[in-house]
């Protein structure tokens, strides 16, 4: 199983994420949070087995609209991004291909 590390720009992706959601309802970006972090934490055991976009392999969030973007090295993976997907296409292929190094 390969250790999953969270670029910083990834976690503040989530940071904005929560924001979002708790200006919408009070608690919800909490639940946000906890449902991406869910998401991500799964990915060390499948292998890089998603789709790729942009340069990244995307895993699609189960309980929100987001994308998770991530690099499959050899002994980790990078969680690069955490993009709303409701965003311009062409933003979210900017910020992911930007990030990718």
């Amino acid at each position: 199983m390969k250790s999953v590390v969270l670029l910083a720009e990834a976690v503040e992706d989530i940071e904005q994420a929560r924001s979002f959601y708790d200006r919408q309802e009070k608690g919800v970006g909490d639940y946000c949070v906890t449902s991406l972090l869910a998401d991500i934490s799964k990915l060390g055991s499948l292998d890089a087995v998603h789709r790729r976009q942009h340069g990244c392999h995307r895993l699609l969030a189960g309980r929100f609209p987001f994308g998770i973007y991530y690099l499959d090295g050899t002994h980790e993976i990078r969680v690069v991004a955490v993009l709303d997907l409701r965003r311009d296409p062409g933003w979210i292929r900017r910020r992911v291909s930007a990030r990718r190094g």
